[in-house]
Parts: C-alpha cells; sequence; structure tokens
C-alpha cells in the first residue's frame, strides 16, 4: 500500500454503499458507523453499566459517575445557574458522545469520525440550534434579540453591533467546528508522517531506515498516540464547556 492510500484510509471517509430513502441517495460511510457505534454504547452499554450490579464493572461506573458530576458542577451550573439543570443531559450526551468517538479512531479498523468536517459541523449546528432555543426560551423571541447587543451602548451605534453580534453567533458555532476537526485530525497526519519517516530514510538506505530512524519513528509514534489519547478527552471536555458558555450567555442578558 502507498503511503497516499495509507493516508486516505486513515483519514478520508470511505463510502460503503448508498441508501435509497424515497429517492434520495445516502451514502453509508465509515464515520457514519462510527456515529451509529458510539450511539449504541450510548444507548445500550451505558445504561447496561449504570445498571449493573457485577463488580468488575464498579470501576467503570464510578469513573461514568465522577465525569457526570464534573460536567454537572464544573460546567452546566456554573454557565447556565440553576436552569442549568434541566440541560444536563444534553450536555452529558455531548460529551460522551464526542469522546466515544476520538476513542474509536484507536481501535483497529476504526475511524476518527470527529476527523471529519461534515460531522464536526453538524455537531456545532446543534450547539447554534440550543444556544439559540435556551436563550429563546429563557429571555422570550424580543427580548432575546433585543439583548444581543450589550446594554448601555449608544443607540446610533445598534445598526453597526447588531450585525456584527449576529454573524459571531454563527462564528462561534463555526470555530467549535474548525477546533475539533482540526485537532483530531492532526494527530493521525503527524502519525502517519513520523512512520513516513522510516520508508523515506529506507529507500536512501536500508540500515538507516531500520536501525536509525525506525526506533526513532516508534517512539515518537508512541508519545504522540499517548497524547491524542489526552486530547481525545480534552477537545470533548472544550466542546462541551464552549457550547455552555455559549448557551449560559444566551439565556442571561448582558
Amino acid at each position: 500500500m502507498e503511503l497516499k492510500e495509507i493516508l486516505e484510509h486513515h483519514i478520508i471517509d470511505h463510502v460503503y454503499d448508498w441508501i435509497n430513502v424515497s429517492g434520495l441517495k445516502l451514502p453509508f460511510s465509515k464515520h457514519l458507523l462510527m456515529m451509529a457505534i458510539a450511539s449504541s454504547v450510548l444507548l445500550f452499554v451505558f445504561p447496561v453499566i449504570v445498571r449493573s450490579r457485577i463488580r468488575f464493572l464498579s470501576p467503570v461506573r464510578s469513573m461514568l459517575e465522577i465525569i457526570l458530576i464534573f460536567i454537572r458542577d464544573e460546567i452546566v451550573l456554573p454557565n447556565l445557574g440553576s436552569k442549568g439543570a434541566g440541560y444536563l443531559h444534553y450536555f452529558a450526551t455531548l460529551f460522551f458522545f464526542i469522546l466515544v468517538m476520538n476513542l474509536l479512531g484507536f481501535i483497529p479498523f476504526g475511524s476518527t469520525a470527529t476527523g471529519n468536517i461534515a460531522v464536526t459541523l453538524a455537531m456545532a449546528l446543534t450547539t447554534f440550534v440550543l444556544v439559540n432555543f435556551a436563550g429563546i426560551r429563557a429571555q422570550g423571541p424580543v427580548s432575546y434579540l433585543k439583548h444581543l447587543v450589550p446594554s448601555g451602548v449608544p443607540s446610533w451605534l445598534y445598526p453597526l453591533l447588531f450585525p456584527i453580534e449576529l454573524i459571531g453567533m454563527f462564528t462561534k458555532t463555526f470555530a467549535l467546528a474548525i477546533r475539533l476537526f482540526a485537532n483530531m485530525i492532526a494527530g493521525h497526519i503527524v502519525i502517519l508522517v513520523f512512520i513516513s519517516f522510516i520508508f523515506i530514510f529506507g529507500s536512501i538506505n536500508l540500515y538507516l531506515g531500520l536501525f536509525v530512524t525506525a526506533p526513532v519513528s516508534v517512539l515518537l509514534v508512541i508519545f504522540i498516540s499517548l497524547l491524542e489519547l489526552f486530547v481525545a478527552f480534552l477537545q470533548a471536555y472544550v466542546f462541551t464547556f464552549l457550547t455552555a458558555i455559549f448557551t449560559g450567555a444566551a439565556m442571561h442578558p448582558h
């Protein structure tokens, strides 16, 4: 397999088949399969773990409980206030959905669906809908639009600031998609670059590739893989945390 094919195998989505829905052809791809697996884990595996009384699953239950309490006490309530309890289920689902998709990329023959810009854009769109829904629900439609511009601003600045704030609503959620996509795909690219060094230097000199470049490249790949594991948790946290900040800002007039 050539380096180009290896890069495409790990980075580019692969369409297995096309599904015909009322004349509309929809692709069934590898990333869609990964999202389906992540959804199944949240819908079926997590409830079994939480409700089970099997002793060896106790550490997993404790870990899930710790993460959920952290999401509630450090992400949702500080940003959304007392009304945040009603949105806790969404933020917990968002965090674990992103985390599971990130971790699926570590499984052989798996793939990181969050390394697909279409996937992260779709999740950013859900954030955009949530932010506006929560803001309108908390303030009412008229008050919500009125408070897009901070209070105390001179009236003659409204025609200038209102479009800027309106554009900012879109750019903030778009930045969420780019941040998650770029961070998840970057690690895969760096790992493949380090692996390619073995073949590049090996083509120059066999001993240089096998006995000099290979050990260094393998160590660097292990380091980047461990860093990617940390980034998988970090990016799930960052996406959830920023979503909570945007939602809280929309709910409370400023």
